[in-house]
């Protein structure tokens, strides 16, 4: 294989035809490729069309690749089956390596290309030690590692990322320079496969179900009312309940098996210890008990210090030095040593005393 060869993931935004026209200056033989993961309307024949319109004026050769049922076994199915666990789930994590850089990767043998580049917000870097991990973008308001977490040694030993290194406004003046035809294209923001945000409405109209009403309980299991479905709640919300409590309440746990969204107080949203399972190491080998770690529990949150507690097969148990705010099932909890990521899991849950 050529070794200067590369598939950069084309999906017709700034950030990623940035990345194809910065390698193709560094001297790369760059392939653009373009994912279909979902129908919806023509949002995919629009961002083909964009990512077309790049590779043209890039003058790189640009592949569409159609991964939609992949996409629905793998993510939308996935998604709708965490909310109806009553978990928040975090689509972007099982898409990235289960779906972008498998796919991307399979895509390269067949183009004859060993590595793959992406435009995303951080930096592959190999470490003493022999393995690869991630390093925090130089812009931290748009750092991106924590939804990276899960890639393989495989994955990062072939990948690319050269925006880690620059800052969103960097990225746009070379985009505007060179007059890239998507200069002034908006960012993406949130859920790529529902544009409007409605997850409720998306997840009845994608699999036909209409979730029932169920009982809002208190910590003592007295019923306090009735919710709309447990779908339409997570940890630590507090606006749209419809409870009249004379007081700010916040959901505090979903109970799928008897359809309960219990409530409680503020500082029944705060919890010090957790336990995450679904574990991938990068970093390290492996995790091990008494490790010091900066954690984040979902993308916004700012990180905290805490100590892995205990590990076992393929869960852990992770104490923070400060009770943290709606550690929430199904969404990420990411390990980070100096800006390196050492790896993570998916949240179980809080566990309290």
């Amino acid at each position: 294989m050529d070794k200067k060869k590369i598939i950069v993931g084309l999906s017709g935004g700034v950030d990623s035809s940035v990345t194809a026209y910065l390698l193709k200056e560094q001297g790369y033989d760059v392939i653009g490729v373009t994912m279909v993961n979902f129908r919806d309307g023509n949002a995919g024949e629009k961002i083909a069309g964009d990512a077309r319109n790049v590779a043209d004026f890039l003058g790189i050769p640009h592949h569409v690749v159609d991964f939609c049922s992949q996409f629905k076994e793998t993510v939308i199915d996935y998604f709708t089956k965490e909310y109806f666990s009553g978990r928040t789930p975090n689509p972007c994590v099982v898409c990235n390596r289960y779906i972008k850089w498998k796919a991307m990767m399979e895509q390269g043998e067949k183009l004859g290309a060993q590595y793959i580049a992406t435009g995303h917000y951080a930096q592959v870097a190999e470490l003493p030690n022999g393995r690869f991990s991630l390093k925090c973008s130089v812009t931290a308001a748009k750092d991106q590692t924590y939804a990276l977490y899960g890639l393989t040694q495989e994955q990062l030993s072939r990948t690319v990322m050269p925006l880690g290194a620059y800052t969103k406004d960097q990225i746009r003046e070379i985009a505007g320079k060179i007059e890239l035809p998507v200069a002034e294209k908006p960012d993406s923001m949130e859920i790529c496969f529902i544009p409007d945000q409605d997850y409720v409405g998306y997840i009845e109209k994608t699999t036909g179900i209409h979730v029932p009403k169920g009982n809002y309980v208190n910590q003592a299991g007295e019923i306090l009312g009735q919710h709309k479905g447990i779908i339409h709640y997570t940890i630590g919300q507090r606006k749209g309940l419809n409870l009249a409590m004379g007081r700010p309440v916040f959901v505090t746990e979903i109970r799928p098996e008897t359809n309960e969204v219990v409530i409680g107080e503020n500082e029944d949203v705060f919890a010090k210890t957790l336990r995450c399972s679904q574990l991938n190491a990068m970093a390290v080998p492996a995790f091990k008990s008494g490790m010091e770690v900066f954690a984040k529990i979902r993308y916004n949150h700012k990180g905290a210090p805490a100590v892995i507690k205990s590990v076992d097969d393929d869960s852990l148990l992770l104490e923070f030095e400060e009770p943290q705010r709606a550690v929430t099932p199904g969404q990420a909890v990411v390990f980070y040593h100096d800006d390196y990521v050492l790896g993570g899991g998916i949240i179980d849950g809080p566990v309290r005393e």
